[in-house]
């Protein structure tokens, strides 16, 4: 084992995809991640496919793997335990005796029955640090109800603030297009494990974590979020463009789309030089981003009739050259043939226990003194069974 964490044992009894995101997360930085799962058909996310890695197993109902379920859980140790049964608990507990970390995302109090909430494995372990993720956490009138990615952002906000405008082509609430709520709330979770285990290293104290979507969700509107609680207005969707930076937003060329990110009035003024409409930057309507978003409405016709103009591939040659931020918008084969993504190491390969070839994607997280363990493939159903 290598890797910053590579002291830590965790105890992965969660599934799908936030709280399996923050233990793949704590695994690539080198923890021991043991993950529990149903015996037969495992974690849920080893059937969602089409695509698969390995194809099931109809005659043996082994459920094979999905490409879903490999994206979340490389590096990890798979044991099949039925922890519903009491020998099977009584196992799990034992595991928790010798972990650092519990991660759970069940129902609210759903661990309680087996011996394996955190109330009953604390007398177990006292300095153990337990992660709870829910959908609406331990507390509050909504603690019993499950929790989904796509409901939480329906029910946080995020797709008020998604798609296109009311009246427009398209215009209705747009969920994003991955789980960014279960995403976000596994990189939360692996935060806040973190800082728990540091409180635990200076005080010998264990703690709980509770930790929910729907607050999360609430926490990463961010400047939306602020926009409302400054002026008490919701705001709307947009489509590409920003609530509070304009022009930034994608534009259509003469052959394909691309983004223009103006950041500053001085990158605006370059942008009117390259666009040969230079006195837009001196017009008291567009002169400063305040105005500039005030106006938008009489400013972005104007920039669309003029990226109609030239392709795509003029606009972003000669707006680089000036220090305009722009790009394009590529498709996800694009993404991984990009030379800058190819230089970062952003795919990886490797090859499951049973030879099984596998492209991952790499982890953007780079430490000079303690590589990550990327290249670690996910486990095969049950297969540390035998090491344990």
């Amino acid at each position: 084992m290598s890797g910053p964490l590579a002291h830590l044992r965790v105890l992965d009894l969660s599934r799908i995809l936030a709280g399996p995101w923050a233990t793949q997360l704590l695994a690539d930085m080198g923890a021991e991640v043991l993950k529990i799962e149903r015996p037969g058909s495992g974690d849920d996310t080893r059937g969602w496919g089409p695509p698969f890695v390995v194809d099931p197993d109809p005659a043996s109902d082994d459920p094979g793997m999905a490409a879903y379920f490999s994206c979340t859980n490389r590096g990890k140790q798979s044991l099949a335990i039925d922890f519903t049964r009491p020998e099977g608990a009584e196992r799990v507990r034992k595991l928790a005796a010798d972990a650092d970390v519990v991660v759970e995302n069940f129902k609210v109090g759903g661990l309680a029955k087996y011996g394996l909430d955190y109330a009953s494995l604390r007398a177990v372990k006292p300095d153990l640090v337990y992660c709870s993720i829910t959908g609406f956490g331990q507390s509050g009138p909504y603690a019993a109800r499950s929790g989904y990615d796509f409901l939480i952002q329906g029910m946080g906000g995020l797709m008020s603030v998604t798609g296109q405008p009311d009246g427009t082509t398209g215009g209705e609430p747009m969920k994003v297009g991955v789980a960014v709520t279960d995403l976000f709330t596994g990189m939360y979770a692996a935060v806040a494990i973190l800082a728990a285990l540091a409180h635990r290293d200076r005080s010998g104290e264990g703690q709980h974590i509770d930790l929910a979507l729907l607050d999360v969700q609430v926490a990463t509107l961010a400047n939306q979020a602020a926009n409302f609680l400054a002026s008490g207005r919701a705001p709307g969707r947009l489509g590409n463009a920003h609530p509070n930076i304009c022009p930034y937003q994608a534009f259509r060329a003469a052959d394909d789309y691309l983004i223009l990110a103006v950041g500053n009035d001085g990158q605006f003024r370059r942008f009117c030089e390259v666009a040969g409409q230079p006195q837009l930057a001196d017009e008291p309507r567009f002169r400063t981003n305040k105005a500039r978003v005030e106006n938008r409405n009489q400013l972005i016709p104007q920039l669309q009739k003029r990226f109609r103009e030239q392709p795509r591939d003029w606009w972003l040659r000669n707006l680089e050259q000036v220090g305009v931020p722009c790009g394009p918008i590529n498709t996800i084969d694009q993404v991984f043939a990009d030379p800058q993504v190819i230089a970062r190491s952003m795919r990886v390969e490797t090859r499951l226990a049973d030879g099984t070839p596998l492209a991952m994607v790499g982890n953007p997280i780079r430490f000079s003194a303690t590589p990550l363990r990327t290249h670690a493939p996910p486990p095969l159903l049950n297969q540390h069974e035998e090491s344990d």
